[in-house]
């Protein structure tokens, strides 16, 4: 059962469907898998081991992945009499009375939750450490973090626990615990997903949704399976031209990438994020692709990144009010952490007529990226600014709450464009450093088209093979 764990998602599916092994006995397999490593990881949030048990016993499962277990983040999902609290203090306790649409379609895959995991509080930071659950460790390096928010999600799919984990992503949460946890992550275009029946969209679309894995094939498998408009959304992603899982049949041909090296708020590169750009840069030329090194305009960056954190404030301020409803607790510096109150206090600051000017300087912002790739269907970057973060460095100071905040968004200023774009961006794991971690790169594509990214992402591990490479826990 080790080596079974060890496969995709796709293959773990296969096995059951032949009858070679059972769903109960892969469930199992991942139980006990999670029960030896999670002390050392400190991944999950909630155990749902024994509910895991019984649904794979049910005999009722059918769709793509039937039978494979996965875990379900503790943030911006709901599985229904589950703890639901957006690792947050001010939520601890409280139960989801119902699943998120998206859990509803993870079951139609026929997938089986065997756990929640673990973020950071309300998603914040590009770590999955909080007050309430503790630190989440990378799997590479346990002293090292996983990145985030999906971190928890993405330190057991590393270390080979599960194979699909869920992931959402305002910021990079999708592509940084991807890039710092050597897996393929996939954020997809605004829309393609449902945020419902909650809410139609989060921060007028900053938030996405999806899932880390280690193959490309089990990205573009779930995608289909949970991609779509939900009834009453506001708004919805142009249409696809056929499955995903069909493009990872087709070649990308020959595309013009445009490859920057230093983020737009100008924050420092690590010279190992550098090698691993220039190393997916002479695997895409040797690939027959045309890399030019390009930048898009960036004089008014500041203003960009001002109403992002405007947006996001808001949209905090705005959350921690239901969560505060739900539970009737009065948020205070006891229940939140010292960067969510200080956060929060900003958020509560701005007016509505602050906030309708953000956003529409996230928009502008958003046409002149669309012109820039109008030129290019790929844009090629680092994931993030330096390999995983050492543990605790986020970490504020009680006289500087919002310190590791803006830490943060040094190491995730390559990734924030495209959550403010919608745009579909992946993280894809091609380099490993000299100390034996993983640092991912980032390939953006145009507004709506995923299409030509997994052509692109199934190419490149077809040349450069990752999912064999394991970290020492596993």
């Amino acid at each position: 059962m080790d080596q079974v764990l060890d496969l995709d998602a796709v293959a773990q599916a296969e096995l059951v469907k032949k009858g070679e092994i059972s769903a109960l006995e892969l469930v199992d397999a991942a139980i006990a898998r999670a029960e030896a490593l999670d002390p050392k990881l400190g991944a999950i949030a909630t155990p749902l081991f024994d509910e895991a048990r019984k649904t794979a016993r049910s005999g009722r499962l059918d769709g793509p992945f039937a039978g494979v277990p996965m875990v379900v983040k503790d943030l911006g999902a709901s599985v229904a009499g589950v703890p639901h609290t957006e690792c947050s203090r001010l939520l601890a306790g409280a139960v989801a009375d119902a699943d998120s649409e998206l859990v509803t379609r993870f079951r139609r895959t026929g997938a089986v939750i065997v756990a929640t995991t673990r973020a950071s509080e309300f998603g914040l930071l590009p770590s999955a450490d909080s007050a309430l659950f503790g630190r989440c460790k990378n799997p590479w390096d346990l002293s090292r973090s996983t990145g985030g928010s999906s971190g928890g999600s993405a330190a057991l799919v590393a270390a080979r626990v599960i194979a699909l984990g869920h992931a959402n992503d305002m910021g990079g949460s999708i592509r940084i615990p991807a890039a710092c946890c050597g897996l393929f992550g996939m954020k997809p275009t605004r829309a393609r997903t449902p945020l419902g029946p909650d809410f139609g969209d989060i921060g007028s679309g900053l938030v996405h949704q999806h899932a880390v894995t280690r193959s490309v094939r089990d990205s573009a498998l779930l995608l289909d399976a949970i991609a779509g408009p939900a009834p009453g959304d506001p708004y919805y992603a142009p249409p696809i031209a056929r499955p995903y899982a069909d493009e990872l049949r087709e070649p990308p041909g020959h595309l013009r990438i445009a490859l920057s090296r230093q983020p737009l708020n100008g924050a420092p590169v690590d010279a190992d994020c550098i090698a691993a750009l220039e190393d997916a840069a002479s695997l895409c030329s040797e690939l027959g692709h045309e890399v030019v090194e390009a930048e898009p305009p960036s004089d008014d960056f500041e203003a960009v990144m001002s109403a992002y954190l405007l947006t996001a404030s808001a949209l905090l301020a705005s959350i921690i009010d239901l969560a505060s409803r739900l539970t009737g607790r009065t948020p205070s510096a006891e229940l939140l952490e010292p960067h969510t109150f200080a956060l929060n206090s900003l958020g509560r600051s701005s007016t509505a007529a602050d906030y309708l000017v953000a956003v529409n300087t996230l928009q502008r912002f958003s046409r002149r990226i669309a012109a820039f790739m109008a030129d290019y269907p790929i844009w090629l970057t680092p994931t993030v600014n330096a390999p995983p973060l050492p543990l605790g460095v986020l970490d504020a100071p009680p006289d500087s709450p919002l310190l590791g905040f803006f830490h943060a968004g040094a190491f995730a200023a390559f990734t924030i464009p495209a959550n403010i774009t919608g745009q579909p961006a992946m993280s894809v794991p091609l380099f490993w450093n000299a100390a034996g971690l993983p640092i991912g790169v980032q390939f953006a594509g145009r507004f709506g088209d995923e299409a030509t990214l997994f052509r692109l992402a199934a190419q490149l591990e077809r040349a450069r093979p990752w999912t064999t490479r394991k970290p020492p826990i596993a």
